[in-house]
């Protein structure tokens, strides 16, 4: 069950002199993709149809996501009345499709599924952390901080998951680690993307991939600080079981913060 409810947060404190007009957009965005969790949930249900323990756990994870988008939604809703998000949302889902009636893990087993869900959570709880710390909006800054804990606790219940997988399947460090970096690679694939259009653009405005990425990730990675990167870094090597307080987990660290960096400035000068 979740750990709050829509009636805990304080609408009544929206201030919004001190929300930013990229902020709303990538939050509008972020709705879309919350919200989307029933055909990601019915994917999991497929992919571990014999364990039903991890099929009731998907289900309640799907609960709190999509809480997540509805808050969001509302939260959108009340910064931009012109803003309908049922509508909004409905064209996020006739134009971006999970499929969900595969009945193996797209990562070749089901400890690399785990690992994937575990590099989601990861970037969901570092994204909402960031984005707490990055506005002065009260509302926006208490939801960001429920949701940011919701989905670092989400990743802590793949990750023990995971572990008896490991032990089951023998699946190797090195098979994690590429699973790891493919499921980061496809933080730009459609999904964010077109969730940008169709929270943002207008109903007649075609979908460009590379124009709504740009906007998109060119927003987002602003948020960030060397916090935000460095815990989140320290996430993603400990599912693949490096140690992130060694001496790799501090280069990749490093080496994360400035790519990242370098990314958000390249993505700057094409917008």
């Amino acid at each position: 069950m979740p750990q709050w409810n829509q009636d805990d947060i304080p609408w009544s404190a929206f201030d919004a002199s001190k929300l930013s007009p990229d902020i709303l957009k990538v939050v509008k965005a972020a709705a879309m993709v919350e919200r989307n969790a029933g055909d990601y949930t019915a994917y999991l249900k497929n992919v571990f149809r014999d364990d039903p323990e991890f099929r009731q756990l998907a289900a309640e994870w799907q609960v709190e996501e999509v809480q997540h988008g509805d808050v969001l939604g509302r939260y959108a809703e009340l910064a931009d009345p012109d803003f309908n998000f049922k509508e909004r949302f409905k064209r996020f889902t006739e134009g971006y499709k999970v499929p969900t009636d595969l009945s193996a893990s797209v990562r070749g087993s089901l400890t690399g599924e785990l690992l994937a869900r575990c590099i989601v959570e990861t970037g969901t709880s570092s994204f909402y952390s960031a984005l707490r710390d990055a506005t002065d909006e009260p509302v926006l800054k208490d939801v960001c901080h429920r949701i940011a804990g919701d989905e670092f606790r989400h990743y802590k219940l793949f990750y023990d998951y995971m572990k008896h997988y490991v032990n089951r399947e023998g699946v190797t460090m090195l098979r994690r680690a590429l699973v790891a970096i493919g499921r980061i690679k496809e933080t730009d694939d459609d999904e964010l993307a077109y969730a940008y259009h169709a929270g943002n653009d207008a109903a007649d405005q075609p979908y460009d991939h590379a124009r709504c990425n740009r906007e998109y990730a060119s927003r987002a990675y602003g948020f960030y600080r060397p916090v935000h990167t460095e815990r989140a870094v320290g996430m993603v090597l400990k599912v693949i079981g490096i140690d992130p307080n060694g001496w790799l987990g501090g280069k990749a660290k490093t080496f994360a913060w400035k790519k990242m960096q370098s990314r958000a400035a390249a993505l700057r000068r094409a917008a």
